[in-house]
């Protein structure tokens, strides 16, 4: 093989294994888990996680959000986490960069399950699902 063939042979072997490879991403402080609208939306229908809304300002809400806390408070606020550090928690924001910055935010203070609903309330709108808006 000349050199050529053998840089697209090494192009198509990495996209091929980002493709099989869960979506794992690294933060600063390690790792959670970014999650397609079919993933999250499936994990939805079975509910056994804390969903967490992380947008500032607030913009509406994900049905089944069980708190809000603005992103860069999250480490501040921790008293309203769960206790226990291997309870799975789902964040998200409105399109996504809160939600990186907030979920390594927990990957931080030790949770061990943290997943990132990377399309956040902009792919959930685009899925022709809605918003709820809490009245406080």
């Amino acid at each position: 093989m000349n050199n050529r063939n053998n840089r697209w042979l090494g192009v198509l072997i990495i996209v091929v294994v980002a493709l099989v490879q869960p979506q794992i991403a690294q933060g600063q402080s390690g790792e959670y888990r970014n999650l397609s609208f079919a993933e999250f939306s499936r994990l939805l229908e079975a509910k056994d996680f804390l969903l967490l809304n992380v947008h500032v300002p607030y913009q509406g809400e994900i049905p089944g959000t069980d708190l809000f806390l603005p992103y860069h408070a999250v480490e501040r606020l921790k008293d309203r986490l769960p206790a226990a550090k291997d309870n799975k928690i789902v964040v998200y924001c409105l399109t996504g960069p809160m939600g990186y910055v907030a979920a390594d935010s927990l990957v931080k203070l030790g949770y061990t399950q943290v997943y990132h609903f990377a399309g956040g309330m902009r792919e959930w709108v685009r899925s022709d699902r809605q918003l709820i808006y809490r009245s406080d």
